[in-house]
């Protein structure tokens, strides 16, 4: 339970914590910012990590003083621990409004009231998250994976929690920046090739980043990218991905027999996109 000190000055900590994911579940970074008072935690997680979390987190701030918590969309991994920081917290939590009337699902009945008047729903375009004196910016990353999904920037450390885009299957040492961005392709292939939708949205969500000043990109999952060279070669890499949709053909859209082959297969052969994660 170890945190990551990414950026620190005066008034203002940008943290991580890599290591709270214990069993089967798959490695995460929870990423915490804390100015001069008010805090945010991005992406907390489930069961699996609330607690570590919570507990890790009160050397730098008191639960019950966190303002926000934000996810960049509404998968399990990402804030399925809902219900736990709308108890044991006041803070407001910050989601696409395309998944404000479905996160109450996570929340048992007898917890509406805890939940009422806590939910900030982010437009599409995206917004300013008042943090202090400061702000943290929600850019829009629709379809990246999710439908409604958002990364964000930190205009004081000028680093961008970028959710499931570099995410990466490493099996140690996941706080590292990448140092060799060429051998760490084959950990991040897969999984982007299958969790984005198209490379239309790689490409407009690459050149949106690249008008913006970052000093480092932290996944959801994984290794960071750290400084402009590394960054640079990550958005090249990206931008010319071919994902998702780009690479289904009529071969992934066969009705199956009760054998358990489908019809038109000559033989048990993996497809080729959707066996890849």
């Amino acid at each position: 339970m170890q945190a990551n000190i990414l950026f620190q000055n005066n008034e203002h900590m940008v943290l991580t914590f890599t290591d709270l994911v214990t069993g089967e579940g798959i490695q995460a970074n929870q990423m915490v910012i804390i100015r001069e008072g008010h805090s945010a935690i991005f992406d907390p997680g489930g069961d699996l990590t609330y607690m570590p979390l919570s507990m890790a987190i009160t050397k730098y701030v008191k639960v019950k003083d966190i303002d926000y918590v934000i996810a960049s969309h509404q998968d399990p991994d990402i804030i399925s621990s809902l219900d736990k920081w709308l108890m044991y917290s006041d803070a407001k939590i910050v989601v696409s409004k395309l998944w404000e009337r479905f996160v109450p699902h996570l929340v048992p009945g007898y917890m509406k009231e805890k939940a009422e008047g806590r939910m900030i729903a982010i437009p599409d375009q995206g917004m300013y998250i008042p943090m202090g004196d400061s702000v943290i910016k929600a850019i829009p990353a629709h379809f990246l994976h999710s439908v409604g999904n958002f990364h964000f920037y930190d205009p004081i450390s000028k680093i961008l929690f970028s959710g499931d885009v570099g995410a990466s299957m490493v099996d140690k040492h996941p706080e590292r920046a990448v140092q060799d961005f060429d051998r760490h392709i084959p950990k991040m292939q897969a999984f982007h090739e299958r969790y984005m939708v198209s490379n239309k949205v790689c490409r407009l969500w690459a050149r949106m980043v690249r008008n913006m000043d970052i000093e480092m990109i932290v996944p959801q999952h994984g290794r960071p990218f750290q400084g402009k060279e590394m960054i640079s070669k990550f958005l090249d890499w990206f931008e010319t991905l071919e994902c998702g949709i780009d690479k289904l053909t009529q071969h992934d859209y066969i009705v199956p027999q009760n054998n358990g082959k489908r019809t038109g297969e000559k033989k048990d052969v993996p497809l080729p996109l959707l066996s890849s994660v």
